[in-house]
């Protein structure tokens, strides 16, 4: 092999590149004996686009979630994300990647409870090598943005629900992600609150983010572009909404 091919690199993505690309995956787990979560599913979300994945309980739809942003390995099968080849990195690198180039957004918000909204958001940008007072300004203009600039100096356990799912994608948002991934993020807030996440999520994508978004309620799914189908492992169809 030559110096040249040895040493050479993947092209940097382009705008054009899709953000998110799933090939072939499957997996399994052995639970006294072999269950498949997912079984040789592909697709791919350009930049930009928001689609939803739907399906009963246990149909893999989290497996997948979780796969696409590396808080699990696939058994077969190759995910990528910006560019950057997720399924195949060690731990670190996923934890890198996960750091800088995805956002999550969860049902149970995963706020840590003693720190401020604040400090929840700007948490991210300390494992990146932010500056205190670069991820201050940071994580205060990413509250402004979702409607919590009154509320940095909160404790979780001061803030509504809807606030606090707020201050989440707040969060998700601080580290500019290529990939917003959502768990169903509307399961634990009020229909009304739960309008609002929605809401927000409608600007997110107005503004040119990237979203993935798990749910088994249709009201929710119908805000993406497009509703990914899942049952039984497999994707069993792919359907354009009215906004698409």
């Amino acid at each position: 092999m030559s110096e040249t091919a040895a040493t050479e690199q993947p092209a940097a993505p382009t705008a054009d590149d899709p953000t998110v690309v799933v090939e072939e995956v499957s997996k399994h787990y052995t639970v006294g004996s072999r269950v498949t979560a997912l079984d040789s599913v592909s697709l791919t979300l350009d930049p930009g686009s928001y689609t939803a994945i739907m399906g009963p309980s246990g149909s893999g739809k989290s497996t997948l979630l979780n796969l696409i942003g590396g808080l699990d390995t696939p058994s077969t099968g190759d995910v990528t994300v910006d560019g950057k080849p997720v399924s195949t990195a060690g731990e670190d690198e996923r934890a890198a990647i996960r750091g800088t180039d995805i956002g999550f957004v969860f049902q149970t918000f995963n706020l840590m409870p003693r720190l401020t909204a604040v400090e929840n958001v700007a948490l991210p940008l300390v494992f990146d090598g932010w500056s205190r007072a670069e991820r201050t300004e940071r994580a205060v203009d990413r509250l402004q943005a979702v409607g919590l600039g009154d509320r940095t100096d909160h404790v979780p356990s001061e803030l509504s629900g809807g606030q606090r799912q707020r201050v989440a994608i707040a969060r998700a948002l601080a580290p500019d992600p290529a990939l917003i991934l959502a768990d169903e993020p509307t399961g634990n807030v009020d229909t009304d609150t739960g309008a609002t996440v929605l809401d927000l999520f409608d600007d997110l994508h107005d503004a040119g983010n990237t979203i993935l978004l798990v749910t088994h309620e249709p009201h929710v799914a119908e805000r993406a572009d497009r509703i990914i189908h899942v049952e039984d492992g497999e994707i069993r169809a792919i359907e354009a909404t009215g906004d698409a």
